[in-house]
């Protein structure tokens, strides 16, 4: 009788919980069986195992062979654990040192060559691993995805490679990670021609954090306006980036090494579903604002996404994660989104339009705006009409400034609050908001009118205040004056007026 225990992490959420693979040779007939909550993937790593050590030389035990993944109350998916199984297995029948595997995290799953395959949400195992002072062993092809988190990170192409490394007869080097490549240049500002006052607002949207929605006519430059605000915005700070990593190693094919440092921007389809916002599945991968954290989701044609899908964005704007309850599954993945979205102001798009006339009823135009719902709308920041240009006015307009040019105001804007309160100006909270936000007689005059006209609810209170923090910086003011707070409002419930 026989034991091995061998150690491997799971995948739960952004979290890598260990894992201890223990394998137990026994008597009886020979079998294969696999305990520990395990899922059909997991289940056929029987096959896999046992493929890959005979095609590689080894013996296959012809005992009773009983596999445990522990703890046994949390989920195991995926092949992650093919790898550490049969290492386990090497381990209890004697033709493997058990000392070599001390301190090591091995993850990866088998082909039945014998050959090592890449598994998701590889970067958080290996940033739980550098925490740990714990080494690894995965995929090549995981290699440098892994190496991002700054550990030991052995790559491998076959389990034979990995045998060798234990065994100290061919040692596998370190794999270290390569340096990031130039990002592509993104759409420049400089292509938005006219539209001041949209610009104005991009710009104050991407200074403070904001969130934004612009409608307009169609032609007028919405999705063009929005497809340039990660060119304003400031850099990613290395814990940034490697947040966003994790969450994007997570789902399949969206992560690459190369561009790590890159700002997300998410940009899904108005068909799709509320679990594709907001993630779900089994076992549950991140949705789409998940996989813009830190980044930006775009939100074209929002009157047209489903009302169910549009109002499960208003818990993640106030806190920031989401929380996903299954039968078997409690995660929590972070959700720090830059929201931006586009819209036509009625059916027919024209409402308003200087040169084309509106076909739409007053019930119509109330109905196509009612779809996004009243809690959601105060949700968002910033609000602005974005007219539609003539040709001839476009001919008569010079290139406005470059996304250089503001994306150093921005960044200077963004320094500032983060030296003052620790995060961006959208991101104060009530009490932060009554320290930097003081306003002298006339601003307070002016909130409280404007709070009895348009109606303004505490939350639109606050979010009017913090886009008028983050003027006020632009302007190098250390206090808010009643300019600020006037184009504050300017931009708050301007859609329904």
């Amino acid at each position: 009788m026989s034991l091995s225990v061998v150690h491997t992490r799971s995948a739960y959420g952004v979290d890598a919980p260990k894992v201890d693979v223990e394998v137990h040779l026994g008597g009886g007939l020979p079998s294969l069986s696999i305990v520990g909550l395990p899922n059909t993937a997991v289940r056929e790593a029987r096959d896999r195992v046992r493929g890959a050590l005979t095609t590689s030389g080894f013996e296959f035990p012809r005992r009773r062979i009983t596999v445990n993944l522990a703890p046994a109350d949390l989920p195991k998916n995926g092949g992650r654990f093919d790898l550490a199984i049969a290492l386990g297995i090497l381990v209890a029948s004697k033709q493997l040192d058990s000392q070599a595997l001390k301190g090591g995290v091995f993850s990866a799953e088998l082909a039945l060559s014998g050959h090592l395959r890449p598994v998701s949400g590889t970067l958080p195992v290996a940033l739980q691993c550098a925490r740990e002072n714990e080494w690894m062993i995965l995929s090549n092809a995981n290699a440098q995805e892994a190496s991002l988190a700054a550990g030991v990170i052995y790559g491998a192409n076959h389990l034979l490679d990995v045998c060798a490394h234990l065994r100290g007869i061919h040692p596998l080097t370190p794999t270290q990670p390569n340096a990031p490549a130039p990002l592509p240049s993104a759409p420049d500002l400089a292509d938005v021609h006219g539209q001041h006052l949209p610009r104005r607002a991009l710009e104050i949207a991407a200074a403070g954090g904001h969130s934004l929605l612009l409608y307009g006519p169609p032609g007028s430059g919405k999705s063009l306006l929005a497809a340039r605000l990660p060119s304003i915005l400031p850099s990613l700070t290395t814990n940034q980036a490697m947040e966003s990593a994790a969450i994007q190693s997570l789902a399949h094919g969206a992560f690459d090494p190369m561009h790590w440092r890159r700002r997300g921007f998410r940009n899904p389809h108005h068909s799709s579903s509320s679990k594709a916002l907001t993630g779900g599945g089994v076992p549950p991968k991140p949705g789409e604002i998940s996989l813009a954290h830190h980044g930006v989701l775009f939100l074209d044609e929002l009157p047209e996404f489903a009302r169910q899908a549009l109002d499960a964005l208003r818990e993640p704007l106030e806190t920031g994660e989401i929380r996903l309850s299954r039968a078997a599954w409690q995660l929590c993945f972070p959700a720090q989104f830059q929201l931006i979205a586009a819209m036509n102001p009625c059916p027919c798009g024209y409402h308003g339009d200087r040169q084309h006339t509106c076909r739409c009823t007053p019930n119509q135009i109330q109905h196509y705006q009612s779809r996004i719902s009243g809690p959601l709308l105060d949700r968002i920041d910033m609000q602005i009409n974005v007219p539609r240009l003539t040709p001839v006015e476009l001919e008569g307009m010079e290139p406005g400034e470059s996304s250089a040019q503001v994306a150093e105001r921005v960044e200077a804007v963004r320094q500032r609050q983060l030296q003052r309160d620790g995060q961006p100006a959208a991101n104060l909270s009530s009490a932060q908001l009554q320290q930097r936000c003081r306003l002298d007689s006339g601003g307070q005059a002016m909130m409280r009118e404007a709070g009895e006209r348009l109606g303004l609810s505490a939350r639109s209170w606050q979010r009017s205040l913090r886009v008028a923090r983050t003027i006020a910086d632009l302007a190098h003011y250390r206090e808010i004056n009643q300019q600020h707070i006037a184009e504050a409002l300017g931009y708050r419930d301007r859609l329904r007026d």
